[in-house]
């Protein structure tokens, strides 16, 4: 294998990466990480998502809930001008009537009758003003599953909504940015030193 070719391997896992990485970002609707925040995005405005599982994870996750069990999810306002809004806060479970994927929206539960929408829900907070920025949920999922939360802000004669798809159950998602990439970037680079340091006693020894 030439040196041109690791080259070439390299640069390819590099852009490959990068494009899974890219997919994971906006993968679940309006909740992204960013700047090492999770921020979910409702219309014009943004709201700082925290989850965590007292009972069996330490560390606190963004989007997919990974065990089933007692969940608690704060949601804190970063914009003040939510202060006055109403914000409304539902949790629904995937069904016939609505399969839920990674790239279910708001207009795909817009199709979902009333009935079907109250079948599906397995939490809700009505619609209330929070004017201390903050809105507490804490649910107990029994099941593994694919789920999506809505959270719908009312405000100066508008409305927004955001629906974030998540699955619960499924273990920490890996991050290939960081957990993957450095392993192939070191891969490739040990590759590369290796056939350089071949082919240069093969010089030496057509050069004699």
């Amino acid at each position: 294998m030439s040196i041109k070719m690791i080259k070439q391997f390299f640069v390819s896992m590099v852009v490959v990466s990068g494009i899974i990485f890219s997919g994971q970002v906006h993968a679940h609707g309006g909740l992204a990480l960013a700047d090492d925040l999770c921020i979910l995005t409702v219309g014009p405005y943004t709201i700082h998502f925290t989850g965590y599982q007292p009972m069996s994870q330490e560390e606190e996750f963004c989007e997919d809930i990974p065990e089933i069990g007692k969940t608690v999810v704060a949601l804190d306002y970063i914009n003040d001008e939510l202060r006055p809004f109403e914000t409304e806060v539902r949790i629904v479970r995937s069904a016939p009537s609505l399969k839920i994927t990674t790239n279910t929206t708001s207009q795909d539960l817009e199709k979902v009758s009333d009935e079907d929408l109250e079948n599906m829900t397995i939490y809700h907070l009505p619609p209330k003003v929070y004017p201390n920025a903050s809105i507490l949920i804490d649910h107990t999922f029994p099941e593994k599953g694919k789920f999506a939360g809505v959270v719908t802000v009312t405000g100066n004669d508008q409305e927004w909504v955001s629906v974030f798809p998540f699955s619960v159950g499924e273990g920490l998602p890996i991050n290939w940015f960081t957990d993957v990439l450095p392993y192939v970037a070191l891969v490739a680079f040990a590759a590369f030193f290796f056939f350089r340091s071949r082919k240069k006693p093969e010089q030496e020894g057509s050069a004699a």
